[in-house]
């Protein structure tokens, strides 16, 4: 039961029916971020003030060191079958940190201070669930994407990029590649050529881009997933 000196606000009750309606399609809990998306609010530190009301109210707990962690123990509009709480384990989320950009355009030479932009809250949680069987943490590194060349690809500007770590790619694998002789990066389709290889981007009004010496092609990984910058 609810306990007292606590009224459900509208956006208590928005954060209730995304918290059912998440959980029982995905069965882990959804990030801080995504909560705020759902509700209009681009302030964590409200977000988790709201859920600290709620947690008050009787209807979740969490363990606020553990991403990911809400669980409902009161249904609010009853729409799962089961009403008993579930816990949603901290080894089902995966953390990592958004190590810099990657260019989804003309290839620009990679700034000093790229990293430098990115703090200890650009990071983006993935749920283990959603990678490969056999993929491992260790091998995954995360960019953000600038520009709109792989856009018939379904990556957009703004959206995170979760590559694996690689050194060589087969021909119509998206990869992100160093090209040396003008310590350029850039996010594009490969494919060798023999004596040249092309870099393809997804977006007809943009053209191939061949380099001519293959030993400038540094591959730095292979992309494994997308996440939608909303």
């Amino acid at each position: 039961m609810a306990r007292k000196g606590k009224l459900m606000g509208e956006r208590h009750e928005k954060i209730m029916t995304f918290l059912e309606l998440y959980q029982d399609e995905n069965q882990y809990s959804p990030s801080i971020r995504e909560i705020g998306n759902y509700i209009g609010v681009n302030s964590t530190s409200l977000v988790d003030y709201y859920l600290r009301q709620l947690v008050e109210m009787g209807y979740l707990e969490r363990d606020e060191h553990v991403s990911r962690s809400v669980r409902i123990v009161r249904p609010f509009r009853g729409s799962r079958k089961n009403h008993q709480a579930i816990t949603y384990s901290k080894q089902e989320v995966l953390r990592f940190p958004v190590l810099g950009r990657i260019v989804a355009s003309a290839p620009i030479p990679v700034p000093s201070s790229d990293l430098a932009y990115f703090d200890a809250e650009s990071y983006i949680e993935v749920p283990r669930k959603m990678l490969p069987v056999n993929e491992k943490e260790t091998d995954l590194f995360v960019l953000e994407v600038a520009g709109d060349s792989m856009i018939d690809a379904m990556i957009n500007d703004g959206d995170k990029v979760v590559f694996r770590q690689a050194n060589e790619a087969a021909n119509g694998d998206m990869v992100a590649v160093w090209l040396s002789n003008n310590d350029e990066t850039t996010l594009k389709y490969f494919y060798n050529e023999g004596k040249r290889i092309r870099l393809q981007p997804a977006n007809p009004t943009m053209g191939a881009i061949y380099v001519d010496d293959p030993g400038q092609v540094h591959i730095m990984g292979k992309v494994v997933m997308v996440i939608r910058h909303l």
